[in-house]
């Protein structure tokens, strides 16, 4: 009868060629470079496509904030029988609701502002021009509603900060305020010479 024997071999490390195949755990510097090199290139296109966003929804905010303060001025004159008026301020960038009390509307008492706001660094009011054809690029334009609607019509054009035009009309008609892309066209009076008939 045959018996199978397991044979038990002991090897020592020395004597095999265990012994002479390093195993690495590291990582050489060229690979730690390339691999830091990829992780801060990802990090810095996150960053801009987060600032981009950010920037971009910052400027929607601040003209969603104008149009809403516009809204507000022609509900609560709908509303009652109070004027308001919204001033732009083309010089300071900025713009404030106020309810009218006096018959002097040139001055603004503090009392009567209800809202007064900035626009920021990404929200840039070009130029203001009215449906009866005036136009302004600086100073002050002034939008006056009251109980049957706004008094003149127009559109504000407002840039981003890549100088991309967006206009806010102002429809005297049915009262609504509109956000457009672009430098749209309104309807102005023509001049006799041009009417066909």
């Amino acid at each position: 009868m045959q018996t199978n024997s397991i044979k038990h071999t002991q090897y020592s490390f020395g004597d095999t060629p265990y012994a002479r195949h390093n195993t690495r755990f590291g990582f050489t510097l060229t690979e730690l470079i390339v691999v830091v090199f990829m992780i801060s290139l990802i990090v810095l296109m996150a960053q801009v496509n987060f600032f981009a966003v950010l920037r971009r929804n910052t400027f929607k905010e601040q003209i969603q904030d104008f149009v809403s303060t516009m809204q507000m001025a022609a509900s609560a004159a709908a509303e009652s029988d109070r004027r308001y008026e919204v001033i732009i301020d083309l010089t300071e960038q900025s713009y404030l609701l106020r309810q009218i009390t006096t018959s002097d509307l040139s001055e603004v008492l503090d009392e009567e502002i209800m809202v007064h706001n900035n626009f920021g660094s990404n929200c840039r009011v070009a130029y203001v021009q009215f449906d009866d054809g005036d136009y302004t690029n600086e100073g002050r334009a002034k939008y006056r509603v009251g109980h049957s609607g706004w008094h003149y019509g127009g559109k504000i054009v407002l840039l981003d900060e890549a100088e991309k035009p967006y206009s806010i009309v102002v429809n005297r008609l049915n009262r609504m305020i509109e956000l457009k892309e672009g430098d749209v066209e309104i309807l102005v009076p023509k001049a006799e010479d041009e009417v066909p008939f």
